[in-house]
């Protein structure tokens, strides 16, 4: 038998280059997330998480101006930069999963989005999104 390969690492960072993480190429789901608490933490019409295993993380460096938010009242949580506010990865509140803002990545990972989740609560302006004139860059 062959010798088993070591895992590959990916590496991620906030905006700002002050916090940096790296973690082994193990990503198990891939969902885009519509609930509302998604869209206000993004801005966005969601959020676009990777799931993975709690421990399947190394901080390189930044750890400390890592922030949490914990929403009153409900089981979500998001983790984000106190310096210039990029979404981080974080422990569910479960701790069975390490959730990993796919926008916070140095590379495009190796999986492609599984669901979308919450969909019953997508903004209402989603679909017509998808389907809006694109541009390569800023329109003049």
């Amino acid at each position: 038998m062959g010798e088993k390969q070591p895992m590959k690492k990916i590496t991620g960072s906030c905006l700002c280059d002050t916090v940096r993480f790296e973690c082994d190429d193990s990503i198990e789901s891939f969902h885009l997330c519509h609930c509302t608490q998604c869209q206000k933490v993004t801005g966005s019409s969601h959020a676009s998480n990777l799931f993975t295993a709690v421990n399947n993380i190394q901080w390189l460096k930044g750890s400390a101006s890592i922030k949490r938010y914990n929403v009153p009242g409900r089981n979500i949580s998001n983790a984000f930069c106190g310096e210039c506010g990029s979404a981080l990865p974080y422990a569910s509140l479960s701790g069975k999963a390490l959730v990993i803002p796919a926008g916070c990545l140095d590379i495009t990972p190796n999986i492609q989005p599984s669901s979308q989740i919450f969909y019953a609560e997508r903004a209402p302006w989603f679909e017509s999104a998808m389907v809006c004139k694109k541009y390569d860059s800023m329109p003049d």
